[in-house]
Parts: C-alpha cells; sequence; structure tokens
C-alpha cells in the first residue's frame, strides 16, 4: 500500500515547483487494504532546506503537517500546501512531502519538490549563483540565443510601452517573467535574483557574478564565466563602470522605507509609481555604459537584476497596503494621457504583436512564454494580468515570490 500525491503543474520531468502561495494538491491511496474504508494519513515535510506548510483549505491556518483520511477506494483527497515563508529551495528536491500511516507510523510516500523563490543577489550561494549565470549564457548564446529578442522588446522606439506612465511597473514584471521562464526552460531550478540597490552588494559586482569594471569601463570576468562572451548587437562584452564603490550603493539613492512611502497618505499606485524616477531611475544612472540609458540599457544582463528590485519593491508595497485587487481604485490608476497599451484592460506589446501607431513597428519574440505550474498570464497578457502576483485575489499566480515578500 503506498500514496501518491498530485501536485497541479508538474513539468514533463514530473518536476514541481511551489512559492509562497498556497496551491491545492490531491492524495490517494493505491493498493490499500484494510478491515476499515479510511486509514488515517499524515502529510508534513521530509525536505533539507525548503520547507513548506500544509492545511485542509485554502482559508484554514497552515501548519507544519495536516491529517487527512484516504479512502481504501483510492479516491483522491484534497489539501493545501505552501512554501513556508523564509525556507525557500536552494536546489530541486530539497524540499519533499512525506506521507506516513498515522496509527503505525509507516512511510507511505514522499514527493520532491522546491519551494522555487526569486533572491537576494547578495545571498546567492555559489552553485546558485552559477546555475543562473550558466541559464543566462546560455539564453544568449554569444550572441545568437532566444536573448536578441529580449534586448529588441527594450529599446527607444518602445519606450511609450514601458516607461513614463501607469504601466511602467506592469510590463516590467511582465518582461522580466518573460525572460525568466525562458531561463527556466533551460534549467527549471533557476529564479531571477534582484539587485537590492539601497544595500552594498559587494559579492555581485565581482568578476564571478556581475562582472568587475575594468579599462574603459568594460566588465571583466574570470576565466570560463558563463557571461565572458555575452554578446548583444554585434558586440562582444559589457560596458558598465561604477558610480560607487563596490561596497556602496548609488548615488542619492533612497532607502526601500522611503520607497515604500511613496504611496502617500492614502498609499495610492498612483503616487507610488513615481518610483520610477526615484529609486529606479537613480539605479539605473549610477552606472555609466549601456545600463544608463534606456535604448541600451537591456544590453547588460544586471538590468534585468535591477528590474527584478524594481519589481520586488512594487510587490512588497502592494502586499504591505493590501493593493493587489486591479478592481481597487488605489491598485492601480489611469494612464494620462491616455496612451494604450497602460490601461488596466490593455493587451501589452510585444505579446500581443500589435504592431500599428502608436505601437511599435515591430513585434520582437512572439507570445508570452507559457509555464506548467500556472495558466497566467497567458499568450497576450493584459496590464490587469500582471497586478495579483501571488492570486490573493486572481484565480492563479503568475509562479514567482520574493524571499521577502510573503502571501499571507
Amino acid at each position: 500500500m503506498h500514496v501518491e500525491i498530485d501536485i497541479p503543474g508538474t513539468d514533463s520531468q514530473g518536476r514541481a515547483f511551489v512559492t509562497w502561495t498556497p496551491i491545492q494538491v490531491t492524495a490517494r491511496l493505491v493498493d490499500g487494504v484494510g478491515s476499515t474504508t479510511t486509514i488515517s494519513v499524515v502529510f508534513a515535510n521530509a525536505g533539507t532546506v525548503g520547507l513548506l506548510n500544509f492545511a485542509a483549505t485554502r482559508t484554514s491556518e497552515f501548519r507544519s503537517s495536516v491529517t487527512r483520511r484516504l479512502p481504501l477506494s483510492g479516491a483522491p483527497v484534497p489539501f493545501w500546501i505552501a512554501g513556508r515563508f523564509g525556507r525557500p529551495s536552494s536546489s530541486y528536491g530539497d524540499a519533499a512531502i512525506k506521507a506516513v500511516q498515522k496509527t503505525v507510523n509507516t512511510l507511505l510516500a514522499t514527493k520532491p519538490l522546491m519551494v522555487r523563490i526569486r533572491k537576494n543577489a547578495q545571498t546567492l550561494s555559489a552553485a546558485e549563483r552559477d546555475r543562473f549565470l550558466n541559464a543566462f549564457g546560455t539564453l544568449n548564446g554569444s550572441g545568437l540565443g532566444r536573448f536578441t529578442d529580449f534586448r529588441d522588446m527594450h529599446v527607444q522606439a518602445s519606450s511609450g510601452e514601458a516607461h513614463g506612465n501607469v504601466g511602467f511597473l506592469p510590463w516590467h514584471r511582465a518582461y522580466i517573467l518573460d525572460l525568466e521562464r525562458e531561463l527556466q526552460r533551460i534549467d527549471p531550478a533557476v529564479t531571477l535574483p534582484y539587485w537590492r540597490f539601497d544595500q552594498p552588494a559587494p559579492a555581485l559586482f565581482t568578476t564571478a557574478f556581475m562582472g568587475a569594471s575594468g579599462p574603459n569601463n568594460v566588465v571583466q570576468f574570470s576565466p570560463g564565466h558563463p557571461l565572458e562572451q555575452w554578446t548583444t548587437d554585434g558586440q562582444v562584452g559589457i560596458t558598465r563602470g561604477l558610480r560607487f564603490a563596490t561596497n556602496g550603493i548609488p548615488p542619492s539613492m533612497i532607502s526601500e522605507a522611503a520607497t515604500l512611502a511613496l504611496g502617500g497618505a492614502n498609499n495610492t499606485y498612483a503616487n507610488f509609481r513615481s518610483m520610477e524616477g526615484t529609486p529606479h531611475g537613480r539605479a539605473h544612472t549610477g552606472f555609466r555604459g549601456s545600463i544608463s540609458a534606456i535604448s541600451t540599457a537591456a544590453r547588460d544582463p544586471l538590468f534585468f537584476m535591477l528590474h527584478a528590485n524594481t519589481d520586488r519593491l512594487w510587490a512588497k508595497w502592494q502586499w504591505l497596503n493590501g493593493r493587489t485587487n486591479p478592481a481597487d481604485p488605489n491598485a492601480y490608476a489611469t494612464p494620462s494621457p491616455n496612451r494604450i497599451g497602460h490601461a488596466l484592460n490593455d493587451t501589452m506589446w510585444p505579446w500581443n504583436g500589435v504592431t500599428t501607431s502608436p505601437r511599435p513597428p515591430t513585434a520582437p519574440g512572439g507570445a508570452f512564454e507559457g509555464s506548467p505550474v500556472t495558466s497566467l498570464p497567458g499568450p497576450s497578457p493584459t496590464v490587469r494580468s500582471m497586478i495579483d502576483a501571488q492570486a490573493v485575489t486572481a484565480s492563479a499566480p503568475l509562479g514567482f515570490a520574493y524571499d521577502d515578500v510573503p502571501f499571507f
């Protein structure tokens, strides 16, 4: 007799990934025997790094285990799991569920998975760092890989889609999520780490990670580094010079607390979106080189870690203030002027494939990358679909979460 645990979103190789968002799973007995019609089974952690919490329903209190009675008939019984906040995985399989028959303490099943969470780049282990770099290097393919489409999405001609209006944060959330999903096609255990630019990150600006600025601001990497042959726009190498010490922060950078206060007394998105200028803009202009200008910023892979932090700050502001429901007028704002692509129900370029004015004349990359763990946001995402990333009120999550932004 054993138990089968079914986790939705399992990929073609049987791997399962969770975040802080609760998801419903089912368990059923296989070859059940006994004189009763059901047996009592305890579901709990069997992981060493990533941990889970369990509950009978989504609205129950989540605890370190849950007990369910499984019918000998093999009928499935639901329960809920969520990554335990503060205990993300560092590799696939370091989180697991065990099923134990309660009365006799017999192990009936173990199901490995991963609590897959975006982390502060400064805190990554060497193994996590190297998996991310290897995937990013593969995506670039020395200028011949899929990354070319992402470079072509963020150019001067598309600035009106992504900047200077209320859609700045939703568009960039979609942009970096699309890229992260491409990285996960290469290595499913990878997430996009964030550069927390209001704190020193000396581990980031090294030859082993994002590179150290050398002569003429050309970034230097250690021999054999996955980004050593980084190529964009036909040019090999990354141009980036720091305007601050590697153990410091960009000039005039404001703190996270000051950023989270930008929503004003009523905590409105209309006010909070000013973070596009500060701190986001100051993070960009803390450098010399391509990352300091809209037209060239995406040449530098650090750009995506900068925007992961920008998105994290929005996610944290949303969580702190309960601004995850698109129906809440304070959770988003009306475009001004009424630029198409920024209103809640507008589809976003380039994933919608629209190339007529005022959209840019090309739409690189095709449809939005799908994911086995969630149905959202679909091939042509709307602004609305980017608001509630963790599915506090939405039907499904977007499949990512940050290490310091909980669900509950």
